[in-house]
């Protein structure tokens, strides 16, 4: 029973898409005929996107951060994650974590044939420095690939936690791997944003313009101390969160 001076808590309602969401969602995850075809349908949404959006004048060219030559720990936000797939290099495939949640599995799926080796895990738990047992198995399977002299994607900010704030994990794999982290951010001029997601969910629209923007490389140190780490999450953050407002000012004509 709740505290006499305690307010219930309003209980939340979901809209038609939501509803709707809910009840094809088991079902889809009951099916792997269905996801499949989703996932296929998402991947070739996206090769479209990509192909329909050239690069804005001023973004940051791809060689100069992306390519076989480069040993980095790529970072992204959530929610602004979506169009990254499809500009993986071709012929190479670079390991990337997702969530373990049910709704990210789709976006496994089609990252997996755009050139992404998807890592199931989760970065860490908001306000905590420990990862939870995925977590730390996914962390050692991209250490791993780092250590093969490959690149890895990881998404930077922890899931329903604070969004475009980095969590500890990506800071714990530069540190134990030697390799930096490379924050980049895709935006395009026309998009849809879901303002009732935990982190603005863009969803990246065909016909317009693409904006790219890529932070210069962060090292952690192997020897870091626990503020120095805090700091270096810091760092990660505001370098990725300028580099997402550059991608947009390009996307836009704004610079």
């Amino acid at each position: 029973m709740p505290a006499e001076d305690e307010a219930p808590r309003p209980v939340r309602k979901r809209g038609p898409l939501g509803r709707a969401w809910r009840r094809i969602r088991k079902p889809l995850a009951d099916s792997r005929v269905v996801k499949n075809l989703l996932a296929s349908l998402l991947a070739n949404g996206l090769r479209l996107v990509k192909a329909t959006n050239p690069i804005a004048e001023g973004s940051d060219p791809f060689e100069t951060f992306l390519g076989k030559d480069f040993k980095y720990i790529y970072a992204l936000w959530h929610g602004q994650h979506l169009l990254a797939p499809a500009y993986t290099p071709k012929g190479q495939r670079f390991p990337a974590m997702f969530s373990r949640s049910a709704d990210a599995e789709l976006n496994a799926l089609a990252a997996s044939r755009l050139g992404l080796e998807p890592i199931r895990g989760s970065g860490g738990r908001e306000g905590e420095h420990s990862l939870e047992k995925g977590g730390a198995r996914a962390l050692i399977a991209l250490k791993k690939a780092l250590d093969q002299g490959r690149s890895v994607c990881m998404i930077a900010d922890i899931p329903h936690g604070t969004p475009r704030e980095a969590g500890m994990g990506i800071i714990t794999l530069s540190r134990i791997s030697g390799r930096p982290i490379v924050g980049v951010a895709f935006a395009t001029s026309r998009r849809k944003v879901i303002e009732k997601s935990w982190d603005k969910t863009t969803i990246n629209l065909p016909f317009g313009r693409c904006g790219v923007a890529a932070t210069e490389p962060i090292q952690v140190p192997k020897d870091a101390t626990e503020s120095e780490l805090e700091d270096y999450r810091r760092r990660v953050t505001e370098a990725l969160n300028e580099a997402t407002a550059r991608a947009y000012r390009l996307a836009d004509g704004r610079s």
